[in-house]
């Protein structure tokens, strides 16, 4: 992630979800991320239906696109034939079936064939319960172009696609394994670092690695 908007949404929707794949839609706080708001939106998600609409869309990006965007097909933002590598139903697919993030890079593209460079945003979101409901996301310019208001972006094309890693966290086996060990006869308690016990001793720190 190269732009400072997608890095801060995905640092706050980082904290929220803790150890879960996803956090719930309701505690998306605006007031948290009112700085963000202009280039983010919230999508609505169907994958049996193959359907994304947007629910709501910041300021900048509806200008961007000289339109509002609320209640719109997400897809719709793309060329009518994208190749498959392009295909943006394979984003949306993605990260409301895999439950995982992902970073694309995208070009805009105005009547006068002015480009900008973009980058788009998609995290998980539960609904209700449902893991494939809602998608928090945002659509950042790399740069502020002077026919911003004036010549709307026509569409947009995908340039580059990366999936974020999951979560992974500790099984519960080895936490349970760690918790159990026995405290040392002459150490203090160890300390955990990552995948290491650190036990201080009389001239030096002993590192066990627990695998």
């Amino acid at each position: 992630m190269k732009h400072p908007t997608s890095r801060q949404l995905h640092a706050y929707w980082d904290r929220l979800r803790g150890e879960r794949a996803a956090p719930e839609r309701g505690e998306i706080e605006p007031g948290e991320i009112r700085n963000l708001l202009a280039d983010s939106f919230i999508l609505e998600t169907d994958p049996a239906r193959r359907m994304s609409a947007v629910r709501l869309a910041g300021t900048r990006l509806c200008a961007l696109f000289g339109r509002e965007l609320r209640g719109s097909a997400f897809v719709d933002l793309w060329a009518e034939r994208p190749q498959p590598f392009t295909d943006p139903w394979q984003l949306i697919e993605t990260v409301a079936c895999d439950t995982v993030g992902v970073v694309a890079g995208l070009t805009g593209v105005t009547v006068r064939d002015e480009t900008l460079d973009l980058e788009l945003l998609l995290l998980p979101l539960r609904h209700r319960g449902k893991t494939q409901a809602r998608i928090l996301g945002s659509l950042s310019p790399h740069c502020i172009p002077p026919w911003l208001g004036n010549r709307p972006i026509l569409r947009v094309e995908t340039v580059s696609l990366r999936v974020l890693e999951g979560f992974a966290p500790e099984p519960a086996a080895m936490r349970s394994f760690v918790e159990a060990l026995p405290e040392p006869a002459n150490d203090a308690r160890p300390v955990r670092f990552g995948h290491l016990l650190v036990h201080e001793g009389g001239r030096g720190i002993r590192h066990h690695i627990d695998r």
